[in-house]
């Protein structure tokens, strides 16, 4: 089973989840683990589409 979580992430955001996947990543090698899944999860993030709003989010919660 397949699950699809969305979360919105500013520029900020989606460099510091990079960097903590990367460092782990790299733990994970200097261990000698596999890193497979962490890598496709990198890839993911790093492939996302980013989405465009017409309008701030200010103004669409008010709606």
């Amino acid at each position: 089973m397949k699950y699809v979580i969305e979360i919105e992430l500013n520029e900020e955001e989606k460099g510091i989840v990079i960097n903590s996947l990367t460092d782990f990543r790299n733990k994970m090698l200097s261990e000698d683990i596999d890193t497979e899944v962490v890598d496709r999860l990198l890839l993911k993030i790093l492939d996302a589409p980013e989405k465009k709003r017409m309008f701030p989010r200010k103004y669409a919660d008010a709606r």
